[in-house]
């Protein structure tokens, strides 16, 4: 674009000559500048960008043999007395061949990612399907006919696959870009087969990051760009041509685009893709605690400056019970990072390299302390059994009512209708009042309290005195250890009310 011309009048040989040639020289410099600034804030068009990448962006088309259905379900209920005359409807016209098998096919999206045919896509596209086969989007030098592609790898918890295909030429591939540096508001172009429509290019703009839909390693970037069935498993590409992200998921109340669509930040997929091509699966770092984000009740509780870390609740059989973690440690930092909040932290550790080392600093009883853990694989720890512990035999029946709660000793009978395990200690919650903060903060009878102030309670007297200790240190609440189920969680509860 030409810059625009200016003319300037009046001699230049007296004081306001230069004042006026000095502010139209500014006038000029500031037209320029919002040239500029226009120029790359809209892109006169997107088609250089679309036809550098399309080449790699392919159409997934997957069968799978399902099993026929016998009989007219779905048409009336089981054991109706129409159920005979629908089936004889059925067979009349040729519909009673109910119990064969029948292929059924869907279609997804994904991208080329090496010239020796590596594609990634989303694992739901694929997922259990009998027959994969890659339709190359039209483009000088890639593949004319459908090729079939075999799995080397997913991930379900990142909705994350690798495909491998068998090409004749050096295939055209696009590169991951850096997720992390992409902002809200810069501008994103999605690639795939919506609607198996056949190719399609949209764009929008990043609409947030960082979220969060169901999974423990959820980083997602949100975008406006139109995504609807197909799309799964396409690109999401920056103004350079990098992948951003992998297509994913939508939210919407009728199943189309309305704006809203979520894509795999490529960060993520980077490292679940390079795990997949060498082992053919993830290997994921494992801590082996159970942990809770700590509120600011919980903070003061615990004489924390910040709500910052992740709670322990339960330390079982595993790399942290080894390392000397304990429940009631806060875990501020990770391998030389800080832990900010539990999401943080899993992501921290599913990052890791199993088998390393790491310094994990702990808060514990109002100071930090370094451990050293190694570190194991989380698929192995998801496989097999997990502890859980405690120690001693509860002592007789009593009851008090305490900070809303109505509380007692375990008995024989109580374990047995809780389902809590004979070594371990605490109080039963008999009842608690509707109108206190306990009822508020999700307590009910049933849970068993297992520590206060962070040690162990097996008698009344000994939650008495954890109050009258936290009361005396000037502390405004105090920290239970809950069990529900078995499962562990803290809860702070105000020692003024």
């Amino acid at each position: 674009m030409q810059p625009q011309a200016i003319a300037i009048s009046g001699r230049a040989d007296g004081s306001g000559g230069w004042i006026r040639l000095a502010w139209f020289v500014v006038l000029a410099a500031a037209v320029l500048l919002m040239q500029a600034v226009s120029a790359i804030a809209r892109p006169e068009s997107l088609a250089p960008l679309a036809d550098k990448v399309s080449p790699a962006v392919v159409n997934i088309t997957t069968s799978t043999v399902v099993e026929g259905r016998s009989g007219p379900q779905g048409i009336v209920p089981e054991g109706s007395p129409f159920e005979d005359f629908f089936r004889e409807f059925q067979d009349r016209n040729g519909n009673g061949n109910g119990n064969r098998p029948r292929r059924s096919s869907a279609l997804g999206s994904g991208f080329v990612i090496s010239e020796d045919g590596f594609i990634v896509t989303n694992n739901h596209v694929i997922d259990g399907a009998d027959e994969i086969e890659i339709e190359f989007f039209p483009g000088e030098g890639q593949p004319k006919n459908l090729v079939p592609a075999k799995v080397i790898g997913t991930d379900p918890n990142t909705d994350i696959a690798l495909l491998k295909v068998e090409a004749p030429m050096p295939l055209k591939f696009v590169k991951f870009g850096n997720s992390d540096t992409a902002r809200v508001g810069d501008w994103v172009v999605a690639m795939g087969n919506p609607l198996g429509q056949g190719f399609s290019v949209s764009a929008g703009i990043v609409s947030a990051r960082n979220r969060e839909l169901s999974g423990s390693y959820d980083d997602y970037i949100q975008t406006d760009a139109a995504i609807n069935r197909g799309n799964s498993g396409g690109p999401l590409f920056n103004m350079d041509g990098d992948v951003v992200g992998v297509n994913t998921a939508i939210l919407s109340p009728n199943g189309g685009s309305i704006g809203i669509g979520f894509s795999m930040a490529s960060n993520v997929v980077v490292k679940v893709v390079e795990q997949l091509k060498e082992f053919g699966e993830t290997r994921r770092g494992w801590l082996g605690v159970k942990i809770q984000d700590v509120d600011a009740d919980l903070a003061e509780a615990m004489g924390l400056d910040k709500a910052n870390g992740a709670l322990v609740t339960d330390v079982p059989d595993g790399p942290a019970k080894d390392g000397g973690v304990l429940a009631g440690d806060v875990i501020v930092s990770f391998d030389g990072t800080d832990v900010k909040d539990t999401r943080g932290l899993v992501r921290q550790v599913g990052n890791a390299e199993v088998g390393k080392t790491v310094r994990v600093v702990v808060y514990r009883e109002g100071k930090t302390e370094t451990l050293r853990i190694t570190l194991g694989r989380r698929e192995d720890a998801e496989r097999g059994p997990s502890g859980d512990g405690g120690s001693g035999e509860a002592p007789g029946s009593t009851e008090k009512e305490l900070l809303g709660l109505s509380v007692g000793v375990l008995t024989d009978q109580m374990r047995a209708e809780l389902n809590v395990a004979e070594d371990v200690q605490g109080l039963a919650v008999l009842s608690v009042d509707e109108t206190s903060e306990a009822w508020e903060k999700g307590l009910r009878a049933g849970d068993v309290i297992t520590e206060a102030g962070q040690q162990k309670v097996a008698a009344i007297s000994d939650l008495e005195a954890r109050v009258s200790e936290a009361k005396k240190a000037g502390r405004k609440s105090l920290l239970l250890l809950v069990r529900r189920g078995g499962e562990p969680r803290f809860v702070a509860l105000n020692l003024t009310q």
